[in-house]
């Protein structure tokens, strides 16, 4: 009598949420080319996905691995297999990616640049804190920069001035990156940035040189869906002062509300004074844009800002999901290779939460059986 392998069970259960080329994938980016053994892609990524989505250290993937008959490798012969596995993985997010339907509407849209950081924790208890700065292009899903830098100490916060930004680069941040230095970086450079505002984090010019009554131009906007732009001026120090436009759009009521809630618990849970004007701002999404007004309208700008954060929010779920927390100390290939390995766990593991949503009492999903046809 055979024994029944529920891990193999759930193994070809999983297959069936990945995308279908997967394995053509694995050819086209060479990803087993030069292994003299074990070059099954289905055990290929078994074992990837021991390190990846369990979470197991390198030497004890390869001995899970070899319990399991899946390959007969070393942990640094593992760690190969992820450096040559990064273009493999990543396209396997590009068509994860697509199924969700995130795709460019127009091909004449310019190549975007999404930029974050988060900090990282190496492991064990004495294990240092690190910043991850990376960078990707929209629509491509290229990580076009990767930089390690501490958690604390000078040049290690989030800002512009980590990556390197070439000219009519479009560049998309959110407001932890709302310095007037970091605008006058990508403005030095001739790169264009769109930034959510910081009220409290830079200081606004109107054209004439005088302070930028913000909330007064607030009042202005009272109906949901409301938008509305004023062309501002960003002073930093004896540097002249950078051009932008400052784009506004309220929020819906309920939204509002959401937003103000938030504020006034987080206020609550750290004995803090809520300002008025916080409450205000909650109103209302603001982004400061370089971007030429010749090319992009205000609407085009909000559009393009709550297109990055359709991507922001992937970011946040695969740092929940993937438990993103401990990075381990690889090179920068290696490094890659995990990241993109820890995005495609979390959209895979989306994809299952998703389709769970309709669970049926056998667990998986009845495949598509020929209807009889009857003999005329």
């Amino acid at each position: 009598m055979t024994t029944a392998n529920a891990s193999d069970e759930d193994w070809k259960l999983l297959l069936s949420f990945f995308p279908p080329n997967w394995k053509e994938l694995a050819k086209v980016t060479e990803a087993l080319k030069g292994l003299r053994q074990d070059k099954s892609e289905e055990n290929y990524m078994r074992t990837l996905l021991l390190h990846l989505g369990c979470g197991f250290s390198m030497r004890e993937t390869v001995v899970r691995a070899r319990q399991a008959k899946l390959a007969e490798l070393s942990d640094v012969a593992l760690l190969k297999r992820l450096r040559k596995s990064k273009d493999w993985l990543y396209r396997l997010c590009c068509a994860m990616f697509e199924e969700r339907g995130l795709v460019a509407e127009s091909a004449s849209l310019p190549t975007l640049r999404l930029i974050d950081a988060t900090v990282v924790k190496e492991p064990g208890k004495t294990g240092s804190q690190w910043r991850i700065h990376y960078s990707l292009q929209w629509p491509t899903l290229v990580c076009d920069y990767f930089k390690i830098t501490a958690a604390e100490g000078k040049g290690s916060g989030e800002s512009l001035r980590q990556f390197p930004l070439k000219p009519r680069d479009y560049v998309l941040v959110d407001r932890g990156y709302c310095h007037a230095s970091g605008i006058h970086y990508a403005a030095d450079r001739k790169a264009f940035l769109t930034v959510r505002l910081n009220p409290d984090g830079i200081l606004l010019q109107a054209p004439n040189g005088s302070k930028f009554g913000l909330l007064e131009r607030l009042k202005s906007i009272s109906a949901t869906g409301q938008m509305q732009q004023w062309e501002v001026l960003v002073p930093f120090e004896d540097h002249a002062p950078v051009s932008a436009r400052l784009c506004v759009v309220r929020k819906s009521q309920m939204a509002i509300a959401l937003a103000q809630k938030k504020l006034r618990r987080y206020a609550s849970k750290h004995g803090t004074q809520l300002q008025p004007e916080t409450l205000v701002y909650a109103q209302y999404v603001m982004v400061l844009t370089t971007f030429p007004a010749l090319e992009f309208s205000l609407q085009q700008v909000l559009d393009h800002y709550r297109f990055r954060w359709q991507i922001e929010l992937v970011f946040k779920r695969f740092k929940q999901i993937a438990q993103l927390g401990h990075l381990p100390k690889y090179d920068q290939d290696g490094a890659k290779a995990w990241l993109y390995g820890k995005l495609f766990v979390t959209l895979l593991t989306e994809k299952l939460i998703q389709h769970a949503r309709a669970l049926s009492p056998w667990g998986y999903p009845l495949a598509q059986q020929a209807t009889s046809q009857p003999v005329a």
